[in-house]
């Protein structure tokens, strides 16, 4: 499994009545950030080994090699749901205990973006399937490649501004 499950308290998602142990209450907010950005590279890395698995899933010919992806699918999954639980707790900690709305609206988009790149990337593997992918508009399927693309785009003006608005505040 990729480290970021590893990396999450269970406490992050858990109700209860006590303030949940999070290694990050008292980080600077420059280490937050830095956060942010390694919890981007670990979801990038989560996508090439999606697309990876993919790819080597199609080329098995009788598609005998499903298990295995299915497997990669199921990991990738938990790693993406591990950095969205720290994600959301950082969003958390900057709208509320260190008062940075605009930072926290950052982390924010960023989520959304990457919610709205893991849909669709899902959508063109399910397209991309024999069986399916003859049913399909190929007009379709360059429009969703190009959405991931200007959703990649979008990822990387809000770490940008993240980054800028973060020296900011601090």
């Amino acid at each position: 499994m990729l480290t970021a499950t590893a990396e999450v308290p269970a406490a992050v998602d858990a109700p209860a009545s006590t303030e949940p142990a999070w290694a990050w209450r008292d980080a600077p907010i420059s280490t937050l950030v830095q956060r942010i950005q390694q919890l981007q590279n670990e979801r990038a890395q989560a996508f090439r080994r999606l697309d990876q698995a993919h790819r080597q899933y199609l080329l098995s010919g009788q598609h005998h090699d499903f298990p295995s992806y299915r497997s990669v699918v199921h990991e990738v999954t938990q790693a993406f749901a591990a950095a969205s639980r720290e994600v959301l707790a950082v969003e958390a900690e900057l709208a509320g205990p260190r008062a940075q709305p605009v930072l926290a609206r950052h982390v924010r988009s960023l989520q959304d973006l990457e919610q709205t790149r893991l849909a669709t990337v899902a959508l063109l593997q399910v397209m991309g399937t024999p069986g399916v992918s003859e049913q399909e508009d190929p007009e379709k399927l360059h429009q969703l490649k190009i959405k991931v693309i200007k959703t990649m785009e979008a990822i990387s003006e809000v770490l940008q501004e993240l980054r800028f608005d973060a020296e900011s505040a601090e």
